[in-house]
């Protein structure tokens, strides 16, 4: 069937995106970069309408007539199978099945005053939508945004909801990027959740994943082998050609769709995964082009960047005018893997290189990253950049996320493997230190379910995939020793492994110490200019006992001491430490301890008398100048 034209003898091609299929009153234009192919058509309702090939490797044409919502695929060449569209909108029975035509702007946006979100003084909640409330879909998070709001997060991290093959997983084998998964939802649902939370004042960025594709589903390869480049290896797939022959065109498709979040879903921004697997030897590297389409995209809002980068490259988030890419900035593993020793007491895997020491954590506080540079033995080579003079609001600092829990042999959160004081204690150093906090669902109650890793995948993939994940927990010499456990791990491909994740909301209000903690942590972090600030140089700090240390915050309106103890009461007749003298004239004063009967602690001890200082075991203070 020939195509249509408008009355000028033009075809009637009307689309935001390079690809895709466009919605129009007049039918749909479809355009497809397929070079490795002769002809392309457009499958609509049994019916076939041959595109015209353009200059690059792309055919596109108009259709007219169509209407929103019917399904379509390409046929490529004279191959028999019906291929879904590789920039599609919505795949509504997965990615193996055909595209569905969307109108983009159906959708009636309530949200035009938003201005966005800055780096500057937010706090981050990681979500997993389909664990997140019971039903794991967009409209049923939309009734959790007042709960968010009010604890005091401000951005919602959501991860990946490109497409991917199964009933449930993680997201980070997506196959179908400009797709929103059909598991939580339609697309405008995603658009219905990011509208209500910019209502509440919740920024929401998503998580993308630039690095691969999933194994399951992904037939870009179909249309270009030059997708993938294979000069370099990933630990999950092919690499993505950002820099090969034809690696214009495919970093055009990645630039639109890191755009079309922003734009068409007024995400406010993105996390990119790994980033050390996106590979790129051009004098400008796709990151860098990521970062300013995003900006471009996002017209007079202002949007975050955030980079996963496991070798801590700072460049990342350095101007683009000191040749870095733009970044806002990069998760703090070093700061976990500190927290995580100190709770559980095992230095264990990629656990090794730290100790827990308080050391460790005043040097988190004022520097961010640990290793900038300087040999790591886990992996026996330098690790990091330097990063001295970056602001503290470019390192995202977390106690939990999804991999972080997920990577154990029961996928338990940090609380329940350790004291509950040094988990209280532990809570208010992250969610105080000067750089970007972030919590992981549920954490904020201290929720009882765990976060398994879990993937739905077919029999042969599934089982590859089950060998794998108990080969990556066998590190841990607990696991990895002991033939019990490894037979026991939960099975990435059952069904109960994905409901045991899912929160459970009683717990709520079951845990309403918990809450209150973190709630009142958050409330102080805003109300207190010393916490606010998140100014460069603006905290020092002091080893003061075995397991306890001193961080004094500096500020115009009044300096704050926030005194940390993971280990046993410490009890000195005095302390040879100057940050710990206050201001001429005051005394120091509580106010706020993690052992308030309030949060479930014991009680607070004066920490000061004549007697000298005492500081109970596993607690956290927070104390201010008290004039005399």
């Amino acid at each position: 069937m020939p195509m249509g034209k408008g009355c000028d003898g033009a075809s009637k091609t009307r689309w935001k995106l390079p690809l895709g299929a466009d919605f129009s009153p007049e039918g749909a234009s479809f355009r497809v970069w397929a070079p490795a192919r002769r002809r392309v058509a457009v499958e609509i309702a049994g019916e076939r309408h041959e595109l015209e090939p353009e200059e690059g490797g792309y055919f596109a044409g108009f259709v007219p007539g169509m209407r929103a919502g019917a399904r379509y695929g390409y046929r490529l060449d004279d191959d028999k199978r019906l291929y879904p569209d590789p920039a599609s909108r919505f795949q509504p029975d997965g990615p193996h099945g055909p595209s569905e035509i969307m109108d983009p702007e159906a959708f009636r946006w309530t949200d035009d005053d938003w201005p966005g979100i800055r780096i500057d003084g937010q706090v981050v909640y990681e979500l997993h939508v389909g664990t997140f409330t019971p039903e794991g879909t967009w409209r049923a998070a939309i009734e959790k945004l007042p709960h968010l709001k009010d604890i005091g997060v401000t951005v919602i991290e959501m991860m990946p909801v490109a497409e991917f093959a199964g009933r449930f997983g993680w997201g980070y084998d997506g196959v179908a990027l400009f797709a929103p998964t059909r598991l939580y939802g339609r697309p405008d649902d995603l658009k219905a959740f990011i509208d209500a939370a910019h209502r509440h004042g919740i920024g929401v960025i998503h998580d993308v994943v630039y690095n691969h594709l999933g194994p399951d589903g992904n037939y870009l390869s179909c249309f270009s082998p030059r997708y993938f480049s294979d000069r370099y290896e990933t630990e999950w797939g092919e690499a993505i050609n950002f820099d090969g022959p034809d690696s214009a065109e495919v970093r055009a498709f990645f630039l639109a769709n890191a755009a079309y979040w922003i734009e068409e879903f007024h995400f406010d921004g993105l996390r990119l995964d790994a980033t050390q697997s996106i590979f790129d030897s051009s004098d400008r590297h796709i990151l860098r082009e990521i970062a300013e389409t995003c900006r471009k995209a996002a017209g007079h809002r202002a949007i975050i960047l955030v980079g996963e980068n496991e070798p801590q490259e700072t460049l990342l988030v350095r101007h683009p005018d000191d040749g870095g890419y733009g970044l806002d900035a990069l998760w703090n593993d070093d700061l976990h893997h500190s927290a995580l020793v100190a709770l559980i007491g095992r230095a264990e895997a990629y656990y090794e290189d730290h100790d827990g020491s308080p050391q460790e954590f005043i040097s988190a506080a004022k520097y961010g990253y640990l290793f900038q540079g300087q040999f790591y033995f886990h992996q026996g080579k330098n690790r990091g950049t330097p990063g001295l003079d970056l602001d503290p609001s470019a390192f995202v600092n977390f106690i939990q996320n999804h991999d972080q829990v997920a990577n154990s042999a029961s996928g338990l959160r940090f609380h329940a493997l350790s004291h509950p004081g040094q988990a209280r204690a532990m809570t208010a150093l992250v969610l105080l230190l000067p750089g970007t906090p972030m919590l992981f669902q549920g954490q904020e109650f201290w929720a009882s379910s765990p976060f398994l890793y879990f993937a739905d995948h077919h029999p042969e993939l599934a089982g590859l995939v089950r060998d794998g994940r108990a080969e990556f927990i066998s590190q841990f010499p607990g696991v990895g020793d002991d033939e019990a456990v490894r037979s026991n791990l939960a099975d990435p491909g059952a069904v109960d492994t994905f409901l045991r994740s899912k929160l459970d909301w009683s717990e709520c209000e079951k845990h309403g110490q918990t809450l209150a903690l973190h709630k009142d942590l958050l409330a102080l972090r805003r109300s207190e200019p010393a916490f606010s600030a998140q100014a460069r140089g603006g905290v020092d700090g002091a080893v003061i006992g075995p397991a306890a240390f001193a961080l004094r915050f500096f500020h115009p309106e009044g300096d704050r001491l926030l005194l940390v103890n993971l280990g046993q009461d410490l009890v000195r007749r005095s302390i040879a430490e100057p940050l710990l003298a206050p201001p001429t004239g005051a005394d120091w004063q509580i106010v706020w301890s993690s052992e308030s009967l309030s949060y479930g602690g014991q009680g607070t001890p004066k920490v000061t008398s004549e007697l000298g200082w005492r500081i109970s075991g596993h607690s956290a203070l927070v104390l201010s100048p008290k004039m005399g």
